[in-house]
């Protein structure tokens, strides 16, 4: 892995602008159980949505709030997720033979997108533990960490505000989605407090007195759940150093992320009101297909009319 000499952050008390994150680390090296036996040979984050995988849409949406660097923290058995964003002359030779404009944009646009590089997390340990792989390789700058099996809708982006914001405070900076009560036990949820006006101009944004992973709905402080999506500034990776395992056994983010907190670190977050994808799950995951292949100009006017069809028909194919 090549890396790119970071650079020093400013001091608390310099008049110079803080660095604006321009990397990111994307956590990819879970086992994805649920899409057994897909999964056994195929990394879940290439599942693809219609035409393109799960992963390339996660870099475009970084590559889009002007992420250049991207580190893919991978497991064994995925390195076809490495090979997805490099070129593949042969291919690219016999479409522009066959003057396939379309396709051969299409084949080469993920080489394009951002410098994509990898390392490999020995074993899984959780997500603090894998975010703290990039280390070295993000030194003390500002990043974004984009979880592997999630993106935002395009026409409703969610990572420039997020970076904007952690540019002006130098903390830590999450995106909150509200879920049902009955449903905080599967996320990290915060507590919150009215955040200073006009920090973020059209973002609703608050600011975080505390977080818990994983709460009881009877014990859950709100219900405003952690999306996987994280800007974070680079003195992260010592506290993720100093983290105890903790649920699960694992060393979690969150953890790491509330000690932080507690030492006086700023926490804002911004509760994201647009289209997710959640694509961890398989009910989810066919959500984000049907969605998005029902959006598309090529396949969404015939996609729909089937799909009207097949509901009225109960769901019975003919």
């Amino acid at each position: 892995m090549s890396d790119v000499p970071a650079t020093p952050r400013p001091p608390s008390n310099s008049t110079e602008p803080r660095q604006r994150a321009v990397k990111a680390v994307i956590p990819a090296a879970g086992l994805a159980t649920r899409f057994l036996p897909a999964t056994k040979a195929v990394p879940k984050e290439l599942l693809p949505v219609v035409d393109r995988p799960v992963l390339q849409y996660i870099v475009e949406e970084a590559a889009a709030a002007g992420i250049t660097d991207i580190l893919l923290v991978t497991g064994r058995g995925k390195t076809s997720m490495v090979d997805h964003f490099d070129r593949q002359p042969y291919l690219e030779s016999r479409l522009e033979e066959k003057g396939d404009v379309e396709r051969l944009a299409a084949v080469r646009k993920p080489a394009e997108l951002a410098e994509i590089y990898t390392c490999r997390q020995g074993e899984p340990l959780g997500l603090g533990h894998a975010v703290g792989m990039g280390d070295s390789h993000v030194g003390d700058a500002p990043f974004a960490v984009l979880l592997g099996d999630e993106f935002v809708d395009e026409s409703e982006p969610l990572l420039p505000a997020m970076i904007d914001l952690q540019q002006q405070t130098g903390g830590i900076v999450l995106a909150f989605l509200e879920v049902p009560r009955e449903e905080v036990k599967r996320y990290g949820i915060a507590s919150v407090a009215e955040a200073e006006p006009g920090l973020v101009p059209g973002a609703e944004v608050v600011k975080v007195t505390g977080l818990v992973e994983k709460p009881s709905p009877e014990e859950a402080p709100s219900n405003l759940a952690v999306l996987g999506r994280y800007v974070l500034p680079g003195k992260i990776f010592e506290t993720i150093r100093q983290t105890k395992p903790g649920s699960g056994g694992e060393i979690q983010l969150t953890d790491a992320m509330q000690t932080l907190l507690d030492e006086g670190t700023p926490v804002h977050g911004i509760i994201y009101r647009g289209t997710r994808y959640d694509t961890g799950m398989p009910l989810g995951y066919l959500q984000a297909v049907v969605q998005i292949a029902c959006q598309r100009d090529d396949l969404g006017p015939a996609f729909r009319s089937w799909l009207e069809e097949f509901v009225r028909a109960g769901g019975v194919g003919s």
